[in-house]
Formats: structure tokens, sequence, C-alpha cells
């Protein structure tokens, strides 16, 4: 430490020995630079230790002296700023010092008196801090990660309860209490709905020239392309190995046909990859209606299920139409 005057003038006697002291016992460095010459004319106990390196002082140093070209040319811009205002500066620095970087926080803060030409900088170096803050950063954001997981892990559970592994598509049981629900909203509010009983045409002839996993392959073609022509409040569903329903929320006969034959069509027209072979296939559906083709969820189911067989049976890649019911008054 030297020129102990220089504090007493730069402060008016605001900086007290206690107070040095107590900068000194935080391990805060406290600095007075003179602006002409760029060197540091007082210095406490801590700015040594903090930013000496291997000079044993950083009295009558420049922080060309103390830092790399870099660093130093980088203070230097601070102080500039810092001496073009009034109420002080505060910038933060990362510096090489012995041998590892450090940051700093620095409040640097020009004299009121004219004429003084000095600087007061106070360092303080905050890399525990910021390293804990970094540990604390990324340990939250491994908590989210973690609370993101069990998110996507308890909703893919609960997908699991409802939906078929292979098509993606809903359970029975699932769809039996969404067609109860929709039925019931029909004969309240007097709207249709429509049901639509699927079948893929030919399903032993492709386990037979495929295998199982083959069948595999088309059934998880079949789920996308139902999942793709379907809407949120819709219900298709995977009843068991070739058979598939789909409730349609809300529309007639003719719509749901006129939906279902867009259907047949990309079926008949999609391909499934399969051990370097292809896999065409086609689809047969029956189509009915509530309340016009059935008065009952079991009889539409009946319904629907007469007509899929009905295009089956007349070779396939058809939609078929349940009979409409006519009431005799």
């Amino acid at each position: 430490m030297a020129d102990s005057n220089a504090v007493e003038t730069l402060s008016g006697g605001v900086l007290s020995d206690a107070l040095v002291h107590a900068l000194d016992q935080l391990g805060v460095a406290l600095l007075i630079k003179d602006v002409a010459s760029g060197r540091y004319e007082w210095a406490n106990e801590a700015a040594s230790s903090l930013l000496a390196g291997p000079r044993t002082t950083v009295v009558g140093a420049q922080d060309a002296d103390l830092f790399d070209a870099v660093q130093a040319v980088a203070l230097r811009a601070a102080d500039q700023q810092a001496l073009s205002l009034t109420q002080g500066f505060l910038t933060e620095h990362r510096l090489e010092r012995s041998g590892e970087r450090r940051d700093f926080t620095v409040w640097r803060q020009a004299p009121a008196q004219e004429g003084a030409h000095k600087l007061l900088s106070v360092w303080k170096d905050v890399t525990e801090q910021k390293r804990r803050e970094t540990q604390l950063h990324s340990a939250l954001e491994q908590l989210e990660a973690q609370q993101k997981a069990n998110d996507d892990l308890r909703r893919d559970m609960q997908d699991n309860q409802v939906r078929d592994s292979a098509s993606g598509l809903y359970h029975r049981a699932h769809f039996e209490e969404q067609l109860r629900r929709e039925a019931d909203l029909s004969s309240r509010e007097q709207r249709e709905f429509a049901l639509v009983s699927v079948s893929i045409d030919g399903l032993e002839e492709i386990l037979r020239l495929h295998g199982p996993e083959g069948g595999e392959r088309v059934v998880e073609a079949l789920g996308r392309l139902l999942r793709a022509n379907t809407r949120a409040m819709d219900s298709p569903c995977r009843l068991g190995g070739d058979r598939f329903v789909v409730l349609l929320s809300g529309v007639g006969l003719a719509t749901a046909h006129s939906r279902m034959e867009q259907l047949r069509r990309q079926c008949a027209g999609h391909i499934v990859p399969h051990n370097g072979q292809q896999i065409p296939f086609s689809v047969s559906m029956g189509v009915a209606s509530f309340p016009h083709t059935a008065g009952s969820v079991e009889e539409m189911m009946r319904s629907a299920d007469r007509a899929m067989a009905s295009a089956r049976d007349t070779g396939g890649n058809r939609v078929a139409l349940a009979s409409i019911q006519f009431v005799h008054t």
C-alpha cells in the first residue's frame, strides 16, 4: 500500500481506516488510479492478493502490467466510460489470474472534486458465486428435464391404457364409452352421428406372405391413415385382429360415406415397405348412422358390421351403406 494521502484527498475522509480494513476482510479490492498516467496510486491489501499476480503489489502498475493486452484495452474502455459519468459505472470482467479465469464485478467512480484526475475502483471476485449460479441453473434445468420426462412417461402410461400399441387407435372400452356419450348427446340434441366398421381385406394372405411383422406394419399404416382422416372429437378404434371401427361425431350418412370413400382410396394407393418388399392393402367399410339406420347403439354396431360384411363379400375395397330405416306412421 502506498500514498495513503491519495485516499484522503479523493474521498474527503469518507474512506476511513475502519472501512478499508472491512473491505480487506471481505476480500474486496479497493484501488485509486491516476487518470493521466493510468497507474494505480493506492491499493488495499485485498487488491494485491486478487490482482497483483506475479507482481508483489499493484501500486505503480498499469493495467497492461497486470493483464494481457485484450483485457487491458477492455479495462481502459471501462475507465473512460466511468469518467464520463457522475453516478459511477458497474461492469463485469472475466480475467486471467494465476492460471485460471476469474470473474469480477468492478464499480468505478470519478471524484466530484475538480482537478482531482483520479478514479476509484472497487473490485469483487464473484467467480465462486458465478459457479454456484451456474450449478444451480444446471440443477434447475435437470429438474425441469426430469419433470418433463416424468410427465411424458405419465402421459404414455395413460395413453397405453386407452390406445392400442400397434395402431395407435383407441381400445374397445374407451370407444364404447365414447359411443354411449355420443348417443346420449345426439338423442338430447336431435343430431346425427355415424359409425363405420372397417376390415382389412385379405389379412390372412398378408400374414401368410409376409409373416406377423408384415401384418403389424399394415395395421400401423391403417392406424396412421385413420388418425389422419378423423378429427379430435372422433374416435377411431381397433377392436382386434383385422377389425376396426370409427365413431364420427355430429355427421350424417352422406358426409360419413364421402369421408370414408376418401380413406378407402388412400388405403388402396398406400404401399407398406417391409423387408425390401412392398405390401399393398385395401379395406372394406360399412357405414351406419344414428338415427337413420339404427335407433340404438347395439343395432348401430350390427348395422355397420352387416354393411361392412356386404362390402367384403362383394370383392372388398368398397364402402357400403347400411339400410335406412323407414318408420311407418
